[in-house]
């Protein structure tokens, strides 16, 4: 049985940029895949303001856009995946998938469309909560899939998981 897949973003964003630094996304198993992203330079004008984001890190630790991209292509194709509905999460898709002119082999929507109990409000104090209960840095992008995930449990949408 296939479960439905979820995607977290971490991303810079200032008065100068907004951009992705890291991404996770689950997949029809359950299990996760996680990434730091290597800016690609139509994303940061010169002398940009970074605020508190390396960016020598993301230049050598980040995986290329070229192969996040294959690997998305390769993990979500055709799929929903479902988002915490809090972030800039289609803004930055697109600008992953823009930066190769590719379209996104995948649709975006909001956890609120799968888990119908309750309303968005209260599904982010949920999200929030879970977060809390299990120790969750939430700035890691695989710590917000994984209180999707817990969330889509809760709600008897994972099967035996």
């Amino acid at each position: 049985m296939s479960i439905p897949r979820f995607l977290d973003i971490e991303y810079c964003q200032t008065d100068d940029v907004l951009f992705p630094t890291a991404i996770a996304w689950s997949l029809g198993d359950g299990q996760m895949k996680s990434v730091v992203i290597a800016p690609d330079d139509s994303w940061l004008p010169e002398d940009a303001d970074l605020g508190d984001v390396d960016f020598h890190y993301l230049e050598e630790q980040g995986v290329p856009l070229l192969e996040l991209i294959r690997e998305l292509h390769e993990d979500l194709p055709d799929q929903t995946v479902y988002v915490c509905g809090m972030d800039p999460d289609e803004i930055l898709i697109d600008l992953i998938f823009s930066a190769v002119q590719q379209d996104a082999p995948f649709e975006i929507a909001p956890i609120s469309d799968l888990v119908t109990e309750l309303d968005a409000g209260d599904l982010e104090d949920r999200r929030r909560a879970l977060m809390f209960e299990e120790g969750l840095e939430p700035q890691l992008p695989e710590n917000g899939v994984y209180a999707l995930l817990l969330l889509a449990r809760e709600a008897g949408l994972l099967g035996g998981l």
